[in-house]
């Protein structure tokens, strides 16, 4: 022995230090990390090579190596030992799928939809917390393992997930027991009662040893620690829209980069944190932007129908006045008409030798002549009254241009608030080291479209003093009319 033992002045490693490396060793059975676009696969404690040490100081430091190595394969090879290093694997990835999806929703400050990574990472934590330890169930197709049948239970034990149930079942596109389990599982959070019904689960073991194995997750301490910290969730608002989604085919595989985390994690997901706040900004300065042009468009149509309705009742405006007009000529025609047949009339009186057939026809001609005066005043008042429409018009075209106005300072203040907005972005986006060309061609399209808008404003208050000063001339026109009238 003493020549198969080469001296070293290295420290060998001592038996307890080879066991806590051994404990240490990630196991999760069955489970496949995606990291960087490479498939990472973990093995098993038993495919674990454990050699010793090729340089001992002692030989019996050597045999006990042995001893130790022989004992860890044995222990690995023990199914109890197995299942609760499963469990303690799947209870430490779902504190940590929890823990990192209420810090990043608080950050992201808005209500969560089924494409955000973070949650579907913690639906498929959960789907495997779920399927451990499922007994098979023998069918005609073969042996099916599936979590659906433990949470159809949960509508006995709290009657308020009964609705939770049946809207599942009421779904077009699921149709099997693992995209119905899945669509409960969303339903349940959105409920924000998924650790209510979870622990009314777990409490009742007898209902339970149905469905899992007695070292199952759902069946020991761990699954009631996992149930517990379901309550955080209560804080996150989120929304799915279920119609149409595969929930029956997607592949449950736990995505480990997104909790691996180097010396320079923290200061990625700051600068990560910073640049999320940034495009969110970006966002919403995109949309405040949208709506505005959009508010300049309805704003631009109106002033064009108001152009064109101004233009109609001008030439209404001025088809009157001419009407105006030849009524008050045909006026000033029928009054020396009237005033010639009176003086006629005296001439009849005082020569009464005249001849009685001509006076007759004189008081004939007087009759019809006064009749026609009578219609040509009645049409008269006709033209008055529309004129008195128009002036109302008028009136109420000013009133329309002063909301106009009012409606183009309040724009105009938007604009400010978009530019101030625009330096604060263009500020924080020259402080980010990550996209600083993308940023600048964004600053640019933004200066255009507050370019565009600011000639937008400005045609808007160029037609705006033509409506005014189109409304001054008619309003002094309507006076004049007026004037004339009286």
């Amino acid at each position: 022995m003493s020549a198969l033992t080469p001296q070293s002045d290295m420290p060998t490693p001592t038996t307890d230090k080879i066991t806590q490396a051994a404990m240490e060793t990630i196991y999760l059975c069955k489970f496949r990390v995606s990291m960087d676009g490479e498939w990472l696969c973990l093995r098993e404690l038993d495919d674990i090579s454990l050699t010793p040490d090729p340089e001992p100081t002692h030989e019996d430091s050597w045999e006990d190596l042995t001893d130790v190595v022989e004992q860890l394969r044995d222990d690995t090879e023990d199914p109890n030992y197995l299942m609760a290093n499963e469990r303690m694997n799947l209870m430490n990835m779902a504190k940590l799928s929890i823990k990192g999806l209420i810090e990043s929703a608080l950050n992201l400050g808005r209500t969560l939809d089924s494409d955000y990574a973070p949650l579907q990472q913690f639906f498929v934590v959960m789907e495997h917390c779920l399927k451990h330890g499922l007994k098979a169930k023998k069918t005609f197709l073969g042996q099916n393992k599936s979590f659906w049948g433990p949470l159809e239970l949960v509508e006995k034990l709290v009657p308020e997930a009964a609705e939770i149930t049946a809207s599942v079942k009421d779904l077009p596109g699921l149709k099997t027991p693992v995209g119905r389990g899945r669509a409960w599982l969303r339903l349940a959070l959105m409920q924000k009662k998924l650790s209510e019904y979870m622990k009314a689960l777990i409490n009742r073991k007898d209902l339970l040893s149905e469905f899992y194995e007695p070292n199952a997750l759902m069946m020991e301490e761990e699954g009631a620690i996992i149930a517990g910290l379901l309550v955080g969730l209560n804080v996150i608002d989120a929304n799915f829209c279920m119609k149409g989604e595969d929930l029956d085919s997607q592949v449950g595989v736990i995505d480990f980069s997104m909790y691996l985390k180097d010396g320079n994690s923290t200061k990625g997901s700051e600068g990560d944190g910073q640049i999320t706040a940034i495009l969110d900004q970006k966002n919403y300065v995109e949309e405040l932007n949208r709506h505005l042009s959009a508010t300049v468009n309805n704003l631009q149509a109106k002033v064009d129908a108001l152009e064109k309705s101004n233009t109609k009742l001008t030439e209404e405006l001025a088809v009157a006045n001419n009407r105006i007009i030849t009524l008050q000529e045909e006026m000033e025609r029928v009054k020396e008409e009237s005033s010639y047949i009176l003086e006629t009339n005296r001439k009849v009186t005082k020569d009464r030798t005249a001849d009685g057939h001509a006076l007759t026809e004189a008081r004939k001609q007087l009759k019809e002549e006064t009749q026609l005066r009578l219609d040509v005043e009645k049409e008269l008042e006709a033209q008055i009254g529309m004129r008195q429409e128009m002036e109302i018009a008028m009136k109420m075209l000013e009133k329309d241009v002063c909301e106009k106005q009012d409606a183009l300072v309040a724009l105009r203040q938007q604009l400010d608030d978009l530019r101030a907005l625009k330096h604060e972005l263009s500020f924080k986006l020259q402080s980010s080291d990550m996209g600083v060309k993308q940023k600048s061609e964004l600053n640019s399209r933004l200066e255009e479209k507050t370019n565009q808008m600011a000639a937008t404003i400005k045609q808007l208050e160029q037609s705006e003093k033509d409506l005014v000063k189109q409304a001054k001339t008619l309003n002094s026109a309507a006076n004049k009319l007026i004037q004339k009238h009286h």
